[in-house]
């Protein structure tokens, strides 16, 4: 009898330590960095279109950041609480630009990476 009385809390207790090592962080197993981003620029509209491949079919994983600069200066920060879709998608800013000016755009996930992306205008 006294052999059962510290063996199940022993099995009790390793349980509970292997299910909370399980579930410590897991939303981050699903969380990974943008997969692709694009950029053109209209020179005549003066917008810049920014095209995000973010596979996210969880509403806690999603970009929640777009920062635009040009020239090396931010013009533009962009938040969100969602993405429009759990794949791919765009979005389209005004940004003044002449030729020879350099716009970068840098896309963040809310849990896990970042991805930029650079043009030259033309």
């Amino acid at each position: 009898m006294k052999k059962s009385k510290t063996i199940y809390p022993l099995i009790l207790s390793t349980l509970l330590f292997i299910m909370m090592i399980l579930q410590v962080n897991l939303h981050e197993a699903y969380a990974h960095p943008p997969q692709d981003v694009g950029i053109a620029y209209d020179l005549n509209a003066q917008t810049l279109t920014v095209t995000i491949t973010h596979k996210s079919g969880f509403g806690f994983h999603y970009i929640n950041s777009v920062v635009i600069k040009k020239n090396g200066v931010v013009v533009s920060t962009n938040k969100y609480d969602k993405q429009p879709d759990p794949a791919t998608f765009s979005y389209t800013y005004q940004v003044a630009a002449g030729k020879g000016d350099t716009i970068e755009a840098t896309v963040i996930c809310n849990i896990s990476g970042t991805k930029a992306t650079t043009l030259e205008v033309k």
